[in-house]
C-alpha cells in the first residue's frame, strides 16, 4: 500500500475480498458513532449535544495493574463512583444530566479482574429504578460474576482480548494469566446470556502487531454480539509515550483478517486510534476492508462512504452497544459470527 489512500470508485484491490464479504452479508449500510464520551465536531456528522452515554469508574482513578499503554490515565475521564453515594448516586446524577446508558468500568486488580462483584445489587437497582441501560467493562470473568451481571440486567459486557501471553505479562503486568483465561472469560460471559463485545487493541505490544490474529481466532470461537478493533494511541505519561503505533496499512491487514475470520459478525473501528493523517487513512481503509462501523470518523470519511455506494447511518451510542443494525447483525446467539465467507450459515458454537 502507498502513502496515500486511493480515491478510486471502489475499494483497493488488496481489500476487495473483505469488501465483498461485507456487502454480501450486511448490504450497503455503514454506521458512524459519536457517543458523548468524547467531544467531537465534524460537519459530516449530524448529532445532538446531549450526554447520552457516560462512563463511571468503580475504582475512581485507581488501577493496580498500571499497564504500560495506559497507567490508569483512561480512568481520569470517567465519573468516580465515590462515597458516600457510591455508584447509585453517581448514576442518578448522570441520569439527571441526560444520560441514558452507563458504561461501568474501573481499574483492574493484579489478577486482571475489574471489581464489579461488589456492585451487582447497585447495578440492578440502577436498572430498575432509573431505567438506564448498563454496559460493563470486565476483565477476567468467572462464571459466577458473569451470571450475576446477567441477573442484574446488564445489557452488554465489553472485554479486551490480548492474543499473546508475552503481551499479557510484559505490557499488562499480569502474572499467571494466559490467553486461555480470556478464552474462558468469553465463554463464561456468553454462557450467561450477556451480549458480549470483545475489543482487540492493534499494536498493544509496543506498537508491534503481535497476537492480534490469535485474539481474533479466540473470539471467533464464541457467540459474540460484535467485535471492536482499536489502535494503539501512545499516551503522554506512560512508558509507551514514544512508541510508533502500527501504520494504517498494518491496521488494514488486521481489519481484513477479522472480516474474513468473522464474516457474519458486525466489526467496528472503535474510538481509540492515532489521530491526524493516520486516522484519515485508517478510517477509509476500514470502510474498504468491509468493517460495519466507525467511531468518531475523520473528516471526509462519511463522504468517502457515499462515494463507495454505502448508506451512512449515524448513532450517538457507543460502538460497543447493541444497536439496530441490518438483519445480519441481529442473528440469534447460535449463529452470530458463524456465517461463512460465501454468506451461508455455518452453525453455532
Amino acid at each position: 500500500m502507498g502513502e496515500t489512500v486511493s480515491r478510486s470508485p471502489g475499494p483497493r484491490p488488496e481489500l476487495a475480498t473483505g469488501w465483498q464479504v461485507a456487502r454480501r452479508n450486511f448490504g450497503d449500510d455503514v454506521t458512524f458513532f459519536a457517543p458523548s464520551l468524547k467531544h467531537f465536531d465534524t460537519p459530516d456528522f449530524p448529532r445532538d449535544r446531549a450526554c447520552r452515554v457516560r462512563a463511571i469508574s468503580v475504582t475512581g482513578r485507581d488501577c493496580e495493574l498500571q499497564c504500560d499503554h495506559c497507567r490508569g490515565l483512561v480512568l481520569k475521564g470517567m465519573t468516580p463512583a465515590s462515597e458516600p453515594d457510591g455508584l447509585p448516586g453517581a448514576a442518578a446524577a448522570l441520569s439527571q444530566q441526560g444520560a441514558e446508558t452507563l458504561l461501568v468500568s474501573g481499574g483492574s486488580g493484579r489478577d486482571g479482574v475489574v471489581p464489579l462483584s461488589g456492585h451487582i445489587a447497585d447495578m440492578a437497582r440502577i436498572r430498575s429504578e432509573l431505567g438506564l441501560r448498563i454496559m460493563v467493562h470486565t476483565g477476567i470473568t468467572d462464571a459466577a460474576l458473569a451470571e450475576d451481571l446477567a441477573a442484574a440486567g446488564v445489557d452488554t459486557a465489553l472485554i479486551d482480548i490480548p492474543g499473546d501471553d508475552a503481551t499479557i505479562a510484559r505490557i499488562c503486568h499480569l502474572r499467571g494469566v494466559t490467553t486461555a483465561d480470556y478464552d474462558r472469560s468469553l465463554a463464561n460471559l456468553c454462557a450467561a446470556g450477556l451480549r458480549v463485545v470483545p475489543h482487540v487493541v492493534i499494536g498493544l505490544h509496543r506498537g508491534e502487531v503481535r497476537g492480534e490474529h490469535e485474539a481474533i481466532r479466540i473470539i471467533a470461537g464464541h457467540a459474540i454480539d460484535s467485535l471492536v478493533l482499536v489502535g494503539l494511541r501512545p499516551l503522554e505519561g506512560t512508558p509507551m509515550a514514544g512508541v510508533t503505533p502500527p501504520g494504517p496499512e498494518q491496521m488494514a491487514g488486521v481489519f481484513l483478517f477479522a472480516r474474513m475470520t468473522l464474516p457474519g459478525t458486525a466489526i467496528m473501528l472503535g474510538c481509540e486510534r492515532p489521530g491526524g493523517r493516520h486516522k484519515e487513512e485508517t478510517d477509509i481503509l476500514a470502510l474498504e476492508a468491509g468493517l460495519n462501523g466507525i467511531a468518531f470518523p475523520a473528516d471526509g470519511v462519511v463522504a468517502r462512504a457515499r462515494e463507495l455506494g454505502l448508506k451512512p447511518r449515524f448513532s450517538g451510542m457507543c460502538c460497543g452497544a447493541p444497536f439496530d443494525g441490518p438483519a445480519a447483525m441481529r442473528m440469534s446467539p447460535g449463529t452470530r459470527g458463524h456465517v461463512s465467507a460465501d454468506g451461508v450459515s455455518g452453525g453455532g458454537c
